[in-house]
């Protein structure tokens, strides 16, 4: 019987964008230490050099990996069901921030979980951070008690709630809970909790 011969992988028509794709299965594979340009090459069947024509360093391509995760993190808050009530709004946009860090583990870890390459040589990252962090002081500023309070304020209250929400949404993606014997309904009850206790404490001072 005559021997199969393996066909030659098909190289990527956009290596730009295929080698967004690799990263992130190597990322999911080996964790972001295991990330090389190299690895990426090899798995896109092009020689070690080929990414360097559009990545100049493994951190440059971490750093677009990143920025793309901030802005579909940032359109993913905008789509949120809209109200017109301030407060209801604000709800819904912590509701839509759970279920992003739900839906999607592996890419808010990377937004969320680990220290960023130098944004100083990636403006785009900060570009889309900053975005994403507007969303939240926007829609805090749309609250009646915002009126009577200062730029700086607005900003403490916007890393308030961030912080809260990202431990939230960090403890949901372990099993941290599970080992408290804590009854089903209450921790079904939690995010809607915390939600509510974030609405208490925004509107608790001037």
């Amino acid at each position: 019987m005559p021997r199969r011969v393996a066909k030659p992988r098909s190289r990527p028509k956009d290596l730009k964008e295929a080698c967004v794709v690799a990263a992130h299965a190597v990322i999911a594979e080996k964790g972001v230490d295991g990330l090389s340009l190299r690895d990426v090459a090899r798995r896109l069947g092009v020689s070690h050099q080929a990414p360097y024509r559009h990545y100049e360093s493994r951190d440059h391509l971490l750093a677009e990996v990143i920025r793309r995760g901030l802005e579909r993190f940032a359109e993913h808050l905008e789509a949120r069901p809209r109200h017109p009530d301030p407060e209801k709004d604000m709800g819904a946009l912590g509701e839509a921030y759970l279920r992003y860090a739900r839906d999607n583990p592996l890419e808010y870890r990377l937004l969320f979980g680990m220290r960023w390459p130098d944004v100083a040589r990636n403006p785009e990252l900060l570009a889309n951070a900053i975005k994403a962090f507007d969303i939240l002081r926007q829609t805090l500023g749309r609250l009646p008690q915002a009126n009577h309070r200062s730029s700086d304020q607005l900003n403490l209250d916007a890393l308030f709630v961030w912080s809260v929400m990202h431990g939230q949404s960090t403890l949901l993606q372990t099993n941290a809970f599970e080992n408290l014997n804590l009854p089903g309904t209450v921790v079904s009850k939690a995010a809607a909790h915390i939600l509510g206790r974030i609405g208490d404490a925004l509107g608790g001072h001037s």
